[in-house]
């Protein structure tokens, strides 16, 4: 059951079919071979079930105030303004690729949208002040992975939606996660250019007071974070309603910059409806294949199979590891984690791992399938936004950085606190 499950899933993603066929296709063939009942029938009470989700309803306002946020070119003035503030370390503007992600992941919550925004942006600095271009793009594509860990993060959402964990307290786990992860990035970048000082390219110069002139560039992402996860957290509002107030504080400042207009919301708009339509067509068949796998007894079935080989909570750690990192080279995230979080979550829950420390070390492995060849997609991204030569340029930048996300996983492991003490604090 579990080979048939994972094979024709594997191969009908080979074949090129598009995720969300891919999932509810799955779900027929194993209803079909081994369920005795009509499964297929429950797809159109999934859909509206799901539409009417009230938690998933936060994920197009997030992805609305990540794209108001690149239409309007706040984002673009935000990394202006780091570039002034971060050119004496060494590796200069690559220190303000991965700060940069991180503030447009604690706004955005999307990692392609972080990526392909900073990316853009950056890039024609590579050029301009003589950076090793591998490591430049290394540091955007790692970056931008960020945008899944950070809150407010859609995929933290996903995972307490399919979990039923709660969504304030994995957002609270994220948060130093995230922020720890921000800055080995760049301890990363720190060792390898005073290992190689031409690969940090030429410092950019800045006075003090174009510093201070650039600091309210720098106050919209504080603004709309402290909207979202402030409220969430003052218990104002919940997950949803957060998002809209997000949303709502992006317009505010953008109409405050002057540069709300038309053709920004208009552009906004049409990148919300192509993301959201495509996210909630797989999550239309991730919940009937979730359903079908409930129905057939394969997550009691997985947890049997775990429980003979009588592992240790470590050895069962290092196996969900390996077993998420071979999976992120040929899926991507979002099927992946709508596919294997209801199988997953209830091993390490049985094993006795914290759910709430469980869904960021398998967002964290989320993180690293977005840049591990062949089907990282932040690799992807990148190159497209870069528009020459080719992408082993960025998978050869991003290899010391998927280590790196390696490494945090294991440590998490041994320091599990990390990501559980500030929402013990918060209860």
């Amino acid at each position: 059951m579990i080979l048939t499950s994972l094979g024709s899933l594997l191969g009908l993603l080979f074949l090129g079919i598009p995720v969300a066929a891919t999932l509810a296709l799955v779900g027929l063939i194993l209803s079909g071979t081994f369920s005795p009942l009509p499964l297929h029938y429950a797809l159109a009470e999934i859909t509206w079930t799901v539409s009417n989700n009230f938690l998933l309803i936060a994920i197009p306002l997030f992805v609305l105030l990540g794209e108001m946020l690149l239409r309007s070119g706040l984002a673009s003035r935000m990394y202006s303004a780091l570039v002034l503030w971060m050119p004496w370390l060494p590796g200069g503007l690559m220190h303000s690729n991965i700060a940069a992600c991180a503030m447009f992941a604690a706004t955005s919550g999307s990692s392609v949208a972080t990526a392909a925004t900073i990316g853009t942006v950056a890039l024609e600095e590579v050029k301009k002040n003589s950076y090793n271009e591998r490591l430049f793009l290394g540091t955007i594509a790692a970056g931008g992975t960020l945008g899944i860990l950070i809150p407010p993060s859609i995929n933290l959402i996903l995972y307490g939606v399919l979990t039923e964990t709660s969504i304030p307290q994995l957002y609270l786990a994220g948060l130093i996660p995230g922020l720890v992860l921000a800055g080995l990035f760049s301890v990363v970048v720190l060792l390898l250019c005073l290992w190689r000082p031409a690969w940090g390219g030429r410092p950019v110069r800045a006075d003090w007071s174009a510093r201070i002139r650039a600091l309210p560039d720098l106050l919209p992402p504080l603004v709309i974070f402290l909207a979202v996860i402030g409220t969430i957290y003052m218990g104002w509002a919940t997950a949803t309603e957060a998002a809209a107030l997000g949303v709502l504080a992006t317009f505010v400042i953008a109409a405050a910059y002057r540069c709300l207009t038309l053709a920004v919301i208009r552009q906004a708009f049409e990148g919300t409806m192509r993301t959201s339509a495509m996210i909630m067509a797989v999550m239309f068949g991730a919940y009937f294949l979730n359903l079908v796998f409930g129905a057939i007894g394969l997550p009691v079935a997985a947890s049997r199979w775990i429980g003979t080989l009588s592992l240790s909570p470590f050895e069962l750690f290092c196996l969900i590891v390996a077993f998420y990192f071979v999976l992120g080279m040929f899926m991507e995230t979002l099927s992946m984690m709508v596919a294997s979080v209801p199988i997953i979550a209830p091993i390490m829950t049985a094993a006795g791992f914290n759910p709430v420390w469980s869904g960021i070390i398998v967002v964290i492995l989320m993180e690293i399938a977005l840049i591990t060849p062949p089907v990282g997609l932040n690799l992807f991204v990148v190159q497209s936004v870069r528009g020459r030569g080719g992408v082993l340029d960025v998978i050869i930048g991003a290899l010391p950085f998927v280590v790196v996300m390696l490494l945090f996983v294991f440590l998490l492991y041994a320091f599990p606190q990390l990501a559980l003490m500030l929402p013990q604090l918060m209860r």
